[in-house]
């Protein structure tokens, strides 16, 4: 009764946000639309979505449109210039419009992604990288997550993979064959808004590894059968927690 009654929700809140009811209901990437050429979308997207870690997302994106828009630093989106590139050139352009916040570690984690993406991709862009494993998601998780890892700091970590898999598929022509196996994105909205459904105890609210594997996991499972990805779920979700967890009537 208490999973029925969970999924209820879930419908609930899929609905509402359709119905664009859930308040906020702009997401951080949106402000990339209209302003970001077609073709740089999805280095734009993959680039920035590094760094965006225990940070404001709206702020990040707002400084990422900055950068692009300033033909001084356009050129950290694209992976083979940033290769090319003198990493104090690199670390200069990056914190001009603060897409970068620490000096050192940030142009680092830029350069080696940008790096990954060339060293990947037969055209040395993310266009490449996607097209090389054939749209698979779990193809393009073995090479990330595991025999390029190093090559992909943060992006390659769960929670920022996953979400960079749904950024992708939304915002760009990417369409994934295998999309259900992108799993929910625990941040710390997904934690909360996830106790709040009642589907996991206030315990994962530590936000640790464990804890985000434990979010997900239990998404995949309540999931299973329903017809919904676990990622679908994610934006309602995290736009509820955003607004204060108005009532589900």
């Amino acid at each position: 009764m208490a999973c029925e009654q969970l999924l209820k929700n879930v419908d609930t809140l899929m609905h509402l946000h359709a119905q664009g009811l859930l308040g906020g209901e702009t997401m951080p990437e949106d402000v990339l639309i209209d302003v970001v050429k077609q073709q740089d979308l999805l280095e734009v997207l993959t680039l920035s979505m590094a760094l965006n870690y225990q940070r404001n997302s709206y702020t990040l994106w707002q400084s990422v449109v900055k950068a692009y828009q300033d033909e001084k630093t356009k050129w950290i989106f694209q992976p083979k210039t940033v290769v090319s590139s003198d990493i104090t050139e690199l670390r200069e352009a990056l914190l001009l419009h603060r897409v970068g916040l620490q000096p050192n570690r940030h142009p680092e984690i830029w350069y080696r992604v940008a790096q990954g993406i060339v060293r990947s991709s037969p055209k040395g862009n993310v266009e490449g990288l996607v097209e090389s494993v054939q749209f698979k998601i779990h193809s393009l998780k073995e090479l990330m997550q595991n025999t390029r890892k190093s090559d992909f700091p943060y992006l390659s970590g769960p929670k920022i993979f996953n979400y960079w898999l749904y950024v992708l598929e939304s915002y760009t022509n990417v369409c994934w064959k295998d999309r259900e196996l992108i799993t929910i994105a625990p941040d710390t909205h997904i934690l909360k808004a996830t106790v709040q459904l009642g589907l996991c105890p206030p315990t994962v609210l530590k936000g640790g590894a464990h804890d985000r594997q434990a979010v997900a996991l239990a998404w995949e499972q309540v999931l299973k059968g329903t017809g919904i990805a676990p990622i679908d779920v994610h934006t309602p979700l995290w736009l509820w927690s955003r607004a204060g967890f108005p009532a589900l009537l």
